[in-house]
Formats: structure tokens, C-alpha cells, sequence
């Protein structure tokens, strides 16, 4: 059973659609980068998954619970941190995490060691008895955070959790999220895709309400235009190799789409990207060793998220 389900989800408001049909799954531990252009429909989709709104068609389960049919069971499990924080600013901290507890139904003693860990865990110790329209915007972030942990639920859902904040803010807020994410699963929407290239294990990106991409970050950052780049350079072995015939016998294996001659570190040597419909690099390495070539690199070559990005969301 998977922690989170989503099956053909569609959502329309009105003329308007912003989810036109976008299917995935989260397994149990996974950090999962959910990414998107502003309006591709992730937060429709994120305030669907917890109940916030229902889908226009579609289903959508929370461990194994239906959203719509069962939304008390489903939304129990989950801790969210919508874009803007849930937070009431004429509250104390100590107070506003006490309702919250009470909101989720824990009993005295659960909420003061609930309140105790976030505390700790959210680094908001030191501010518990300060109001929190006095606090900066990182630290009601930690408050908005700490109010979605509070009954330590097995599924984050984090909605633009750094927008608004400084550099630093930025780097403690990530920090505490890649903290929390060793332990639970977690559904991160976000526009910093370096971080979640180094933190996330999965992707997930959605354009004009579609899905264009979902996989390991590893994978989808090793895929171009439906193939896997490979990079590949040679020196002479047996022969002195001639870059137009090599180009052109590498463009007669099988699968290769596109073969592309890129700078080489040492003028001696003949470098090329080749864009295959799979991994040839077991072909290239079997044809350089026939053809009497000395095979200095074969590897995968991985674009940066960003790029990716870039590409699968342009019009």
C-alpha cells in the first residue's frame, strides 16, 4: 500500500482546468520533489490531497484511504504546511501549539510532550512565550512546521514552505525539512530544484495541469526528448581515429538518435554526447574495443535539474 495514491485526477473551476488527468504514486519514505510553473496545478493538487477541495474526477488515496469517501481517516495521517502558514498572530507559540494538539485530538499529556519535540525539533524553544505576530517570517515558517508535526503524522505535505524568506531562512528551513524527511514521507513543492536534486529522492512535475515527468532524480536528469544522453570520448588505440567516421558509425548502432561532437579535455582525443532511445553504452564500449580505439569515457550524462525543468515547461 502505497502512502500516497493518485489515479486520473482531474480538477476544473469552471472554464478554467488545472488538472487535466495527472496519475502517481508516493511510496512509504520517499521525499518527493513535486514541481511545476506557477498555475501548472500542484497546490489544487496538494489542497485536493488533503481535503482542502474536491477533484472534479478522479481519485486520490492517503494510505490506502479514500479522500472523498472516507476524509476523517485520510487527513489523519497527514501534517500540512499550506504556502501561507496556518498561523494566528495575536497567539503566544506555547498557546497556538496547545490548540492545534487539541484540534487533533490529543489528550493533555500528549500535547505537552507534542509541544516539547517540535519545539526542539523546529528550533522555536527559546520563543514559546512570544507572541507570534512578533516573530520574523523564518521563525513563523518554524511555527507553521511545527504545527504540521505536532501529532507526528507519518506524511508531510509542504506547499512553497521558504517562499518569502531570506537566503539564511532559506538554508535553516531546508536544513529542518531534509531532518525531517530521513523519518517520514514527504511531499515537497518548491521552485529551488537544486535542493531537491540534493535532497529529494523522486520528482514529480506537472505542466498546464499534465504530468511531463516523474522518476528518480537521477533518471529524469539523464533523459532528454524520451532518450538517456551518454558521453563518450575516444583516443587513438590500435588506430588513429577520424572524428567524421566516428561520428557516423556511432549513428549506425543500434537506438542512437543523435550523435554530437562536444569539446574534449586533450586536443588528441574526440568527445561526443549521443542522445539513444536506451543505455547504449554497453554497444559503445563493445564497438570502440572491435574498431581498435582506446576508450578514455563512457557515462552518463546528466543534465542539472533546472534544465530539465526548463525544458519540460516551456511552451
Amino acid at each position: 500500500m502505497s502512502a500516497i495514491e493518485v489515479q486520473d485526477l482531474h480538477k476544473s473551476y469552471g472554464a478554467h482546468v488545472a488538472l487535466r488527468g495527472i496519475s502517481f504514486e508516493v511510496t512509504h519514505g520517499e521525499v518527493v520533489g513535486f514541481l511545476g510553473p506557477n498555475g501548472a496545478g500542484k497546490t489544487t493538487a496538494m489542497r485536493i490531497l488533503t481535503g482542502y477541495i474536491s477533484a472534479t474526477a478522479g481519485e486520490t488515496r492517503i494510505e490506502g484511504h479514500n479522500v472523498l469517501g472516507n476524509p476523517i481517516e485520510a487527513r489523519r495521517p497527514i501534517g500540512y504546511l499550506p504556502e501561507s502558514a496556518p498561523i494566528y498572530g495575536d497567539m503566544k507559540v506555547q498557546d497556538f501549539l496547545n490548540y492545534m494538539g487539541r484540534i487533533r485530538g490529543l489528550g493533555t499529556a500528549e500535547r505537552a510532550r507534542g509541544i516539547d519535540r517540535v519545539a526542539l525539533q523546529c528550533g522555536i524553544t527559546d520563543r514559546m512565550d512570544q507572541r507570534i505576530d512578533a516573530l520574523s517570517k523564518g521563525y513563523r515558517q518554524r511555527v507553521g512546521l511545527a504545527q504540521a508535526l505536532i501529532h507526528e503524522p507519518s506524511i508531510l505535505i509542504l506547499d512553497e514552505p521558504t517562499t518569502g524568506l531570506d537566503p539564511n531562512q532559506i538554508v535553516e528551513i531546508r536544513n529542518l525539512i531534509r531532518e525531517i524527511g530521513r523519518y517520514r514521507t514527504v511531499l515537497l513543492s518548491t521552485h529551488i530544484l537544486s535542493e531537491v536534486q540534493a535532497t529529494c529522492d523522486r520528482v514529480v512535475i506537472i505542466h498546464k495541469g499534465t504530468l511531463v515527468a516523474d522518476g528518480p532524480v537521477d533518471d529524469v536528469t539523464t533523459q532528454e526528448q524520451g532518450g538517456i544522453l551518454v558521453r563518450v570520448t575516444l583516443a587513438p588505440g590500435k588506430v588513429a581515429p577520424k572524428p567524421d567516421m566516428v561520428r557516423t558509425a556511432i549513428g549506425k548502432l543500434s537506438g542512437v538518435q543523435r550523435v554530437s561532437p562536444i569539446e574534449a579535455a586533450d586536443p588528441s582525443h574526440h568527445a561526443f554526447e549521443v542522445l539513444a532511445a536506451r543505455d547504449v553504452r554497453p554497444q559503445l564500449f563493445e564497438w570502440a574495443k572491435d574498431a581498435g580505439l582506446l576508450l578514455v569515457e563512457l557515462a552518463q550524462a546528466q543534465s542539472n535539474l533546472e534544465e530539465v525543468f526548463r525544458r519540460l515547461t516551456q511552451d
